[in-house]
């Protein structure tokens, strides 16, 4: 592994530098100086925050992840302490009357004691082992959003300690000693998973959880010697995220996990420049930095539309400063310009949703220069192949296609290898589903029983026609009850780095793109001899092509097509209309078969507003074609 975060720190001399994360209460003239639009939003947000009470967490919150499965009901209620103390903080910054400082005492408190910190589905000290029903608070775990409460402590006593003083000194005393207790202690004596250690997998835990402790230490007035080893300790773990990633940049987690994984690095990158008088910098100007801060933007279709794959959504949350401020130091002017646009038209611009104060803080410190920033006319989205996960993009003004190659390894990961998605208009033609609200079953062994896991609920074939003991070893490759058929039997994709694209060709021209990739390794059972997937967009014909070839011995391809918008089947000229935005000829369709998915779940509505629409299509034969243009 290359140590390139670690080979600089061990090159810095401490001292080290005070780290600012935004203007104090004490500041008046920043705060003062405020947009005043976005000031009077923000009193208002801590008004509201005042007026509504306080969260309270029973230990039977946390019990009903080892009950039930659920993990939002506790998530909620700690989630929402964080937003409203956050709330309650800038609103004091902005008015500066004491108003609202008896509040912010009592959430620092209530959240310093708290039993843990650790989510119920992160309550383990051994990753993929079972759960502890309830913490064990004599040996407190580093999560996400134990490392996350760190930081949003820290920072209330950074923005608020010269108000908090004055009552009392032991108000930051207490946030210090439980913050040594909590983070700093096991951060330094115990392994978490997510550290890394140069051999086993990490993913955006790594950068996420480092920058919330980074956060913590350097706002936190600990021992210089402390300091000093989670700075090296945390640039190690920043060396083992990075070996994660080709020098491509792709983050194979989707465009909504690169908002913790990429951008968690750049705010590691912020952090220990802060902390080191820029001593970080050049790295911002590292290939693969400057890759991994562009994937954002070149997943983006239109408006809040994005290409997704694995656990991300096709709808994700808009660009903020921290996207932008990526950009600028990476030199990307494109993603500046995408994240100032998304700044204009985000509903929730002031991350009210967002209990990070730091992320916060960003966007109200750049707002003004965001809303300045030149967007008039289109963003420039590049075509590319990302060989690291085996993405391929194309596109112009009309298509947006994406085809992934790849395996069933990812992190996140749904079996979707060969999958494709396809945007016309900057809208969804045919789409991929997202993933449902997290459960127990989410991350565990039972996850391909998740209907939207599965190679059947992606733009993917199924092989129908085999028997009920078929995939005995794989058991969750076998799509039972296919179609809603009682007793029909299928074999999908199954999970795993072995499940695999081979012999993956691909190209991007001027005028004519195109990919192919060999399928049948995807699929377990060894009667998938051959699946070819091809597909194409000749942009002068303006013409999207898919060509599937199989070879099954015996079984039945059924190929399953995701849309959103309604679809209606005409046999006779054998044309799919997908609602009002097109049509697909499918020239060799023997049998068509239109299904409703009813979208139930919360976060799924997030992204579809209506329910979202299966397609089966049996080929006459050994091929399937399907023909979009414009």
């Amino acid at each position: 592994m290359h140590l390139m975060f670690y080979e600089y720190a061990v090159q810095y001399q401490p001292p080290f530098h005070p780290f600012s994360i935004g203007p104090s209460v004490a500041n008046h003239t920043a705060w003062e100086n405020l947009n005043p639009d976005l000031a009077k939003r923000l009193l208002y947000e801590g008004l509201r925050a005042q007026a509504s009470p306080w969260s309270v967490i029973y230990a039977t919150d946390y019990l009903d992840f080892a009950r039930t499965g659920n993990r939002i009901h506790f998530e909620d209620k700690q989630f929402s302490r964080r937003q409203k103390l956050n709330d309650l903080i800038f609103a004091e910054c902005i008015q500066h009357q004491g108003h609202f400082l008896d509040d912010i005492i009592n959430g620092i408190y209530m959240i310093c004691e708290e039993s843990a910190w650790q989510l119920p589905p992160h309550n383990t000290y051994i990753k993929d082992t079972p759960q502890l029903p309830l913490p064990d608070t004599t040996r407190p775990v580093v999560d996400l959003f134990a490392a996350e409460t760190g930081a949003v402590l820290a920072s209330a006593v950074y923005l608020m300690k010269d108000s908090l003083d004055p009552v009392s000194p032991f108000i930051a005393e207490t946030v210090k000693e439980t913050l040594i207790k909590r983070i700093f202690t096991p951060y330094l004596h115990e392994y978490f998973w997510w550290m890394g250690d140069g051999t086993a997998h990490v993913n955006n835990w790594t950068v996420w959880c480092t920058q919330n402790v980074l956060i913590a230490a350097a706002l936190t007035p600990i021992e210089e010697s402390m300091r000093q080893q989670i700075f090296l300790k945390a640039c190690r773990s920043i060396d083992y995220f990075l070996d994660e990633y080709g020098e491509d940049g792709c983050c194979d987690e989707g465009a909504h996990y690169y908002r913790h994984a990429g951008l968690c690095l750049f705010g590691c990158m912020e952090i220990l420049n802060g902390m080191t008088g820029g001593h970080f910098a050049p790295l911002y100007q590292q290939e693969k930095i400057k890759n991994i801060a562009s994937y954002v933007l070149n997943m983006h279709v239109n408006d809040h539309w994005y290409i997704n794959f694995a656990d991300c959504s096709a709808v994700t949350v808009r660009c903020s400063a921290r996207e932008y401020l990526f950009g600028k130091r990476t030199g990307n002017a494109n993603l500046m310009k995408l994240s100032a646009q998304d700044l204009k038209v985000n509903e929730d611009a002031l991350l009210l949703d967002e209990h990070n104060t730091w992320y916060r803080l960003l966007q109200f410190s750049y707002w003004d220069e965001m809303m300045a920033y030149p967007t008039d006319g289109p963003i420039f989205h590049p075509e590319l192949y990302y060989p690291s996960a085996g993405v391929f993009l194309t596109r112009d003004d009309t298509f947006c296609l994406a085809v992934k190659a790849g395996d069933n390894d990812d992190s996140h990961n749904h079996n979707d290898c060969g999958s494709f998605t396809l945007y016309k208009d900057g809208l969804p033609f045919f789409t991929d589903i997202g993933v449902e609200t997290y459960c127990r079953k989410t991350f565990s062994p039972q996850r391909y029983e998740l209907w939207t896991m599965q190679s059947q609920y992606h733009n993917l074939p199924t092989f129908t026609g085999c028997e009920k003991t078929a995939c005995a070893s794989t058991p969750y490759a076998l799509a039972a009850d296919f179609a809603g058929q009682s007793g029909l039997y299928g074999i999908m994709e199954n999970d795993g780095p072995q499940y695999a694209a081979h012999h993956v060709k691909w190209q991007i021209g001027e005028s004519f793109s195109e990919i192919s990739m060999e399928l049948a390794d995807a699929y377990p059972d060894t009667r998938v001899q051959s699946f070819v997937r091809h597909a194409s967009f000749d942009k002068p014909q303006e013409t999207i092509t898919i060509t599937d070839h199989y070879s099954c011995d015996g079984l039945t391809p059924v190929l399953s097509l995701i849309t959103y918008e309604v679809p209606t089947w005409d046999p006779e000229k054998q044309i799919l209309h997908v609602g009002d935005l097109g049509d697909c000829q499918i020239p060799n369709a023997s049998k068509v078969i239109i299904e409703r998915l009813p979208i139930t779940d919360a976060r799924l509505q997030l992204a579809w507003k209506a329910d979202l629409w299966r397609i089966l299509v049996t080929p006459e034969k050994d091929d399937l074609t399907l023909i979009i243009t414009k």
